[in-house]
Parts: structure tokens; C-alpha cells; sequence
């Protein structure tokens, strides 16, 4: 996978780097508008991370200019979560933003959930199929939509029916393995993924209902786990 960054700060833009190429993607930068537009290559990326305040222009420009040419996800690094700024990202294409000073851990959940959304494979994913993603014993086909859940014994493969919400909801814990969500973030990413309305006690019933169709023992839940007075995580 091959992601695009354009960011002026050095040591965002180097830390930036050297993490994702530590996750398996192939990096290339830049750190103006007219960088950006010279090293652009069509069909050469699968994601784009863009800052928007730079020396020469911002982020805006670059990402009217890289739609025009091709869909490629985009990621906007901002300093401000002012609406007007999220708005107008939004606007001109971009697929997600993220607010300065921002975990990495973070941003690497949102590039997975970006390039699953675009039916792009991300780094690391299995290699016997691209569209296979695990989580525990349970296996998503994303390309499928379908989710089975692997007998530790026999090594059976039994297939889970799913509601749109639980399947929406599973995936959004798969793509942030390993980070604590709380229920104000959950809420949120489903509204973002799905477009509907989805309330905190309707977000109890179905994290319930979800555990009762992948858990071996729902009342002690091992996959998807409750971290008290914080939120939920998927280890």
C-alpha cells in the first residue's frame, strides 16, 4: 500500500513516515503545495494525508487538484476541529480529518477504516486473502460482507448472521484493535459509516446483541471487552 503526505512540520512528517513504514506501507512526502504537485503520480497512491496550513497554499488546493485526477482516499491533518474547517474538508472530497496533536495509534485506525470504506486492502492484511479480516476466532470477508466465527476444536468455519448495525459495529472495532473506545466514539463512527441515527441506549442493546451472536460466553466477553468508565476495546 502506498500512501501519499504532504506536511511542512519535519518531525510530524518524519514520525509520520517512519511509522507507517513500520506498519508495511511504502511512504512518500512532501512539504509544499508545489512539492505535492510535482511528485504527484496518478495511480501511484492508495491514500493521501494532508495537512492544511502550509507555506505556499494549503491542503484544500492539493486535494481539488488530486480529485481531479483520480478518487484516492484523502486524510486532512488539521490544528483546528472548527466547523467551518471539517466542513469544508468534507466538501472538497476528503474522506476523514484528524486534529493536531493526534495519536498515531488513532490515525492508523482511521487509514484502515478509510481504505476499508474505498475496498482497498490495508498493510498487514491476511495474505491468502485480501479481503479477510481477523479478529479473535471470528473471520469478516469484507469483500463478502459475510463474518464466521472458527471452532477452536475442529477448526470449523460456521457462518454468523449479522444485522446491518452489528456488522457496521464489528467492523469499526476490528479497525481499532487495541484502542479503547469510548461510546461518544462508537456512536460517532457508526453515524459516520452508515448515515443513520443511532442513540446511547440503542448502541447498549446492540453491543449486547453482538456479543450474544460472538462471544463463547457473553456474560464474560472476551473479544469485544468493557473497560470500566472509559469505554470498550477489541484486543
Amino acid at each position: 500500500m502506498k500512501v501519499f503526505i504532504l506536511e511542512d512540520d519535519d518531525a510530524i512528517s518524519m514520525g509520520l513516515k517512519y511509522s507507517l513504514e513500520k506498519e508495511g506501507y511504502e511512504v512518500t512526502s512532501a512539504v509544499s503545495v508545489a512539492e505535492a504537485r510535482k511528485q504527484w503520480q496518478s495511480g501511484c497512491y492508495d491514500i493521501c494525508i494532508l495537512d492544511i496550513n502550509l507555506p505556499d497554499g494549503n491542503g484544500y488546493d492539493v486535494c481539488s487538484f488530486i480529485k481531479e485526477k483520480e478518487d484516492v482516499p484523502v486524510i486532512f491533518l488539521t490544528a483546528s476541529d472548527a466547523e467551518v474547517n471539517v466542513v469544508m474538508g468534507l466538501e472538497m472530497g476528503a474522506d476523514d480529518y484528524i486534529c493536531k496533536p493526534f495519536r498515531i495509534n488513532e490515525l492508523m485506525a482511521r487509514i484502515r477504516t478509510v481504505l476499508k470504506r474505498s475496498g482497498k486492502r490495508t498493510a498487514g492484511s491476511a495474505a491468502e486473502n485480501p479481503f479477510v479480516e481477523k479478529l479473535g476466532n471470528i473471520r469478516i470477508y469484507t469483500g463478502e460482507a459475510k463474518v464466521t466465527i472458527k471452532d477452536g476444536e475442529t477448526g470449523e468455519e460456521k457462518g454468523i448472521e449479522l444485522t446491518a448495525l452489528e456488522y457496521r459495529l464489528l467492523l469499526v472495532f476490528c479497525s481499532n484493535r487495541g484502542i479503547v473506545l469510548s461510546r461518544n466514539q462508537l456512536l460517532q463512527d457508526l453515524w459516520d459509516v452508515g448515515g443513520d441515527f443511532v442513540n446511547d441506549n440503542t448502541l447498549t442493546v446492540y453491543i449486547k446483541r453482538l456479543r450474544d451472536k460472538i462471544e463463547k460466553d457473553p456474560a464474560n466477553p472476551q473479544i469485544i471487552r468493557t473497560v470500566r468508565g472509559l469505554g470498550y476495546i477489541a484486543d
